[in-house]
């Protein structure tokens, strides 16, 4: 069995933690539960424990808790914040060599996982160790909202330096649009293999979205980390523009972030956080609105049950992101039968969308617009595709994503590289594109 290391800047329990992190997590929990030694490094948030040992670490579904009950565990050890995690990590490697430290456990790992959310932890400099660099996206697109100067550099080590520094490593990355991404930077397509992302089943209790589960009236569901680059505005843009025409028209947006009030704030401009018919409905006194519910309801983090009661009451789910690598939220609407319309240029959802069948891919927000109205008007087209969605969801397991990164860290190990989409049906082209 080997000792693995995998890096990455947070943990779920980070209050920023996401997506990306759940997959990591997840895979942690296959490989422990496969009898490998795990340990899980990232950073400390405020009143975090530096270590524990916990089974069934993400948690959120039945079988993953039951996967990692057959192991010992994986390992979580924490340090450093937002940029001192990368350094604490590396200086935690080389003590672990002397068997010392947070480490010492590991002492030398058989392979690393160097998961590079925009940076890398530079791991191959403290370690003799394979390096497999995992990749969800290209932050081309994100780095402008850290400011001018961190930005350029951000850039500049994620597009130049790091490519250069893992010129000889494996690649991992969970889209082929990703792989793309990859390919345009430099990296070797013979490096690059791709795993995508599992899906838990649905909580006890939930059923899955249906005509029993559905809202009166049209809703709209967002699900995302609110942070800039989510683009949520775009969102609440589309239901202004739609009110009009659909009248009882709400979205929820499920999910929190430092971007919080300021969406709120967003929301009150476009006169969404009052009815639409508010001054019509008031009496002569001026006395407030009979229907003082407004068109958005930011619902901030829900537990899971909570989550997919939402979901399941939706009418659309809208992804205005600007870049996924996978966009799990995709496939958590679809396992209710409900599609998704998001962006073309978002890469990855040009993976986990299927444009035309399982959803819409569209170009900017008036086409979003434009999309949304033509799916809210024609409930056949929107039924097929919400059952399109929810057969390709049904395929996604997160033991065939721990099983298939398995696959990929095993021929490290030995010394091989692999390319193409590992442990799971192909779509759209079996392996990245040659340069």
């Amino acid at each position: 069995m080997a000792r693995i290391l995998l890096l990455c800047w947070r943990d779920s329990t980070h209050p920023q933690g996401g997506g990306s992190e759940r997959y990591l997590e997840h895979v942690a929990d296959g490989l422990a539960a496969a009898g490998h030694t795990v340990v899980y490094r990232t950073s400390r948030p405020r009143g975090a424990p530096r270590s524990d040992v916990r089974r069934g670490l993400a948690g959120a579904g039945p079988s993953s808790a039951a996967a990692a009950g057959a192991g010992a565990g994986v390992t979580i050890s924490r340090g450093g914040g937002r940029f001192t995690v990368y350094p604490r990590a590396l200086g935690a490697i080389l003590l672990g060599r002397f068997g010392v430290g947070p480490l010492g456990r590991l002492r030398r790992p058989d392979v690393v996982v160097d998961t590079q959310n925009g940076v890398p932890f530079f791991s191959r400099f403290a370690t003799t160790a394979p390096v497999v660099v995992l990749v969800h996206h290209i932050h081309r697109e994100q780095w402008p909202v850290a400011g001018w100067l961190v930005s350029r550099i951000g850039w500049w080590i994620e597009s130049r330096l790091s490519p250069r520094v893992h010129s000889g490593s494996q690649y991992v990355t969970v889209s082929l649009p990703s792989a793309e991404e990859l390919v345009e930077l430099g990296v070797a397509p013979e490096r690059i293999a791709v795993v995508r992302n599992g899906l838990d089943p649905l909580p006890d209790g939930v059923r899955p979205g249906g005509p029993g589960t559905r809202a009166d009236g049209p809703h709209l569901a967002v699900l995302s980390r609110l942070v800039p680059h989510k683009h949520v505005e775009d969102a609440l843009d589309v239901v202004a523009a739609l009110r009009g025409t659909h009248p009882g028209l709400v979205l929820d947006v499920i999910g929190s972030g430092w971007w919080s009030d300021r969406l709120r704030e967003y929301a009150a401009e476009r006169g969404l956080d009052r009815d639409q018919d508010r001054d019509r409905d008031r009496g002569q006194d001026g006395a407030g609105p009979r229907h003082p519910a407004g068109a958005v309801v930011f619902h901030g983090h829900v537990d899971e049950a909570t989550k997919h009661r939402i979901l399941a009451a939706a009418t659309l789910h809208l992804m205005p992101s600007r870049k996924e690598g996978w966009g799990l939220a995709v496939s958590e609407a679809a396992q209710h039968g409900v599609p998704t319309i998001g962006y073309h240029h978002a890469a990855g959802l040009r993976d986990s969308i299927d444009d035309g069948e399982t959803g819409l891919l569209v170009d900017d927000v008036a086409a979003m617009t434009t999309a949304t109205e033509r799916l809210l008007a024609d409930s056949e087209l929107r039924d097929r595709m919400g059952e399109a969605a929810r057969r390709k969801a049904a395929a996604l397991s997160w033991p065939a994503t721990a099983s298939a990164m398995a696959e990929v860290l095993t021929a490290v190990t030995e010394g091989r590289r692999v390319t193409g989409v590992i442990g799971g049906p192909p779509r759209r082209g079996s392996s990245p594109p040659d340069r």
